[in-house]
């Protein structure tokens, strides 16, 4: 589960590892269930009565999930926060429901991502939404600042649509470091199929930005609750 780009900070034998792994395991099971639970929704042709009984029944597993719950600027446990293992990324997260998710891997001059997008996903009727393609890239691009040790924050991403997306199929998503200037990191990136990876149906353009260490710590104060 650890990410191929970084580095886990404890060994197999460690039992603070095993815990990790465990909790992580866990969380994946629950993250898979619930994205075969949003993709019948999202495809089920039912009956009003069916679908008010089925909504009664996730209300009352709902109301099971009980316990501490974190706030939008807590980081997860489980999390490696910066520049590793997301648990609940709405790209990457093998633990969130909204997740394809893609499974990122380095490669020599950046990063690649393989993933299939599914009806939840859906923009026109049989092709991904633009905006999740704008989300693919802007997270596979992010990746590869990483990946060249200069981990940043997007403040520019244009975007290029020359085919749709289409769903159901495996994708693949390039995206690698272009050039650096001070704090500034350009990156490009692409969306192709698997089948046909030489012909681009998305492309963007990047300028990320590593920021300095008090507005770290003004965007991010759990950071420092996290050492």
């Amino acid at each position: 589960m650890t990410s191929p780009l970084t580095t886990p900070s404890t060994t197999a034998h460690d039992p603070a590892s095993q815990d990790l792994e465990y909790q992580r395991d866990a969380i994946a099971a629950l993250g898979h269930e619930l994205r075969l639970l949003v993709d019948a929704t999202v495809r089920i042709t039912a009956s009003p009565e069916s679908l008010h009984r089925l909504a009664g029944d996730v209300r009352a597993l709902t109301g099971q999930l009980t316990g501490p719950r974190r706030q939008p600027a807590d980081i997860p446990e489980v999390d490696e926060f910066p520049g590793g293992v997301r648990m609940y990324s709405p790209v990457t997260g093998v633990g969130s429901p909204l997740a394809p998710p893609m499974q990122v891997t380095p490669v020599d001059g950046g990063v690649i991502g393989r993933v299939l997008l599914g009806i939840a996903h859906e923009g026109p009727p049989g092709y991904g939404h633009g905006g999740f393609s704008a989300m693919l890239l802007d997270e596979l691009m992010g990746w590869a600042c990483t990946a060249a040790g200069r981990p940043g924050m997007t403040i520019s991403l244009r975007m290029r649509y020359l085919g749709p997306v289409p769903l159901e199929t495996p994708l693949l998503v390039n995206a690698h470091v272009t050039g650096t200037e001070a704090r500034k990191v350009f990156v490009t990136g692409s969306i192709t199929t698997e089948e046909d990876p030489s012909t681009a149906l998305v492309t963007a353009d990047g300028i990320f930005v590593a920021p300095g260490p008090e507005l770290v710590r003004a965007l991010f104060p759990a950071l420092d609750n996290t050492k």
